[in-house]
C-alpha cells in the first residue's frame, strides 16, 4: 500500500500580518517584488530606495514639491529618467519648455568606479579597432550594468557626465511641451497613448514605464488659473497609472498655487516628497547640524505608499541632506546633531539606512 503524503499546510496571509520571507527577485531589469504582491520600480536614488523600503511602488503616483529657489528637483527627475533609460524603459517627459527635448542632454550618465574601470581593463583584449567598428563590438552588451550575473536594480549616476546618446536613440522617449497643452486635454491624451503601448500585466510582468512631470503647476502654462482642470488631470493621471505598469513622477511649486490647491494636490499622491535649499550662510543651522557645508538641501519624506496592506509605513527618520559623494554621485543622510562644544565634528549618520545606531541624533523638522 502507498504511503499517502500529508496535505501541504498553506501559509495563512492577511494583510494585517507581516511576511518575513524574503520576497522573490524579479527576472526584468529596473524592477524588484516586494511584500503582498507589490512590484517595486527604482528611482535611480540608492539611498531613496532604501529609505521607501524599495522605492517607487508600481502604478503608484510620486510627487515632489519643489523649492522655487533652488531646482533641487531636477537632480530627482533626472536620476529617475536616467534609471529608466539604463533599463531600457519607456519613457514620457513633459515639461513647461518650448523644446522638452533639449533637457534630456542633461540626463547623467553611470557613475563608473576605479575598481569597474580597472576590470574593464584587465578584461578587454589587447586589440585596436577601428573607430568605425567600435560600434559593433559591444552591440549585443545590455545597456544596464551587471553584478554576479544580475543587472543592478539602481545604479549611481555621475551628474558631471552626460548619459550616452545610444540609450536616448535607442529606447521609447517621447516628450511633451506643457506650453502646447492649453487645456491639459493633450497632456491626458499624451500620457494615455503612452501607457496603452506598456504591455498590461497578465501573471507575467515584461516591462514597465516612466511618466516625469516637471514643474506641473508653473506659471508660464496657460491652464495655470485652471485649478480644476489641474485637479482633474492628476486625477485621471492616478487612475490611468493605477491599472498599468508605469510610475508617474511629477514636480510642482506649492507656494505658487493656492493653498486649497497644494493641499487638494499633496492628497492625491501616493508617495509626497518636498525638497528645500540650504541658505548658504545659516549660522544657526550651521551649529546644530554636522557636515553642513557639505549640504546642497534638504528631502523630507511626506508619504510613502501603502499598496496591499493597512499596516502603516514607520520611517526612522523623515527629513534628509542632500550631498554630492565626490561632487559627482547624489547620496542621502540622516541629519546628525553637531557635538556641543561647537566643533565641526565628522558625519556618522549613515547614507539612507537611518538604522538604529547609538550615535545617531536625527533632526526632524
Amino acid at each position: 500500500m502507498a504511503a499517502t503524503k500529508a496535505p501541504a499546510t498553506k501559509e495563512r496571509k492577511s494583510s494585517f500580518s507581516r511576511n518575513f520571507s524574503a520576497p522573490p527577485e524579479s527576472s526584468v531589469p529596473g524592477l524588484k517584488k516586494g511584500l503582498n504582491g507589490t512590484i517595486f520600480l527604482s528611482s535611480g536614488i540608492p539611498d531613496l530606495d532604501e529609505i521607501l523600503g524599495g522605492g517607487f511602488h508600481l502604478g503608484s503616483l510620486v510627487m515632489i514639491m519643489e523649492d522655487t529657489e533652488a531646482p533641487h528637483h531636477m537632480l530627482l527627475l533626472r536620476n529617475f529618467m536616467s534609471q529608466g533609460l539604463v533599463h531600457n524603459q519607456p519613457v514620457l517627459y513633459a515639461s513647461p519648455s518650448k523644446n522638452p527635448r533639449d533637457f534630456l542632454g542633461t540626463l547623467p550618465s553611470i557613475l563608473v568606479s576605479k575598481d569597474d574601470k580597472s576590470r574593464k581593463t584587465d578584461s578587454e583584449p589587447d586589440l585596436r579597432i577601428a573607430w568605425q567598428y567600435k560600434k559593433y563590438h559591444g552591440e549585443n552588451k545590455p545597456h544596464f550594468e551587471e553584478q554576479d550575473g544580475k543587472a543592478e536594480y539602481c545604479n549611481d549616476f555621475d551628474l558631471k557626465k552626460p548619459i550616452e546618446k545610444h540609450l536616448i536613440m535607442e529606447n521609447r522617449v517621447e516628450c511633451v511641451s506643457l506650453l502646447d497643452c492649453p487645456s491639459l486635454a493633450g497632456l491626458r491624451d499624451s500620457c494615455s497613448k503612452f501607457l496603452s503601448q506598456i504591455p498590461r500585466y497578465d501573471g507575467k510582468l515584461t516591462s514597465a514605464g516612466r511618466i516625469a512631470i516637471q514643474s506641473f503647476c508653473a506659471p508660464q502654462c496657460e491652464y495655470y488659473d485652471k485649478e480644476w482642470d489641474m485637479l482633474s488631470f492628476i486625477r485621471s493621471l492616478k487612475s490611468m497609472v493605477r491599472t498599468s505598469n508605469a510610475v508617474a513622477f511629477l514636480t510642482f511649486p506649492a507656494s505658487l498655487v493656492s493653498s486649497s490647491v497644494s493641499k487638494r494636490l499633496q492628497h492625491m499622491a501616493d508617495t509626497l516628497l518636498s525638497v528645500k535649499a540650504i541658505p548658504d550662510e545659516d549660522k544657526e543651522l550651521a551649529s546644530l547640524l554636522t557636515g553642513y557645508q557639505d549640504m546642497l538641501g534638504l528631502l523630507s519624506v511626506q508619504k510613502v505608499a501603502r499598496f496591499n496592506t493597512q499596516v502603516p509605513v514607520i520611517l526612522d527618520a523623515t527629513t534628509f541632506s542632500i550631498k554630492l559623494q565626490k561632487r559627482r554621485s547624489l547620496v542621502l543622510e540622516c541629519l546628525n546633531q553637531a557635538p556641543v562644544d561647537g566643533s565641526s565634528g565628522s558625519s556618522y549618520g549613515t547614507s539612507g539606512s537611518c538604522s538604529g545606531s547609538s550615535k545617531t541624533g536625527a533632526l526632524d523638522f
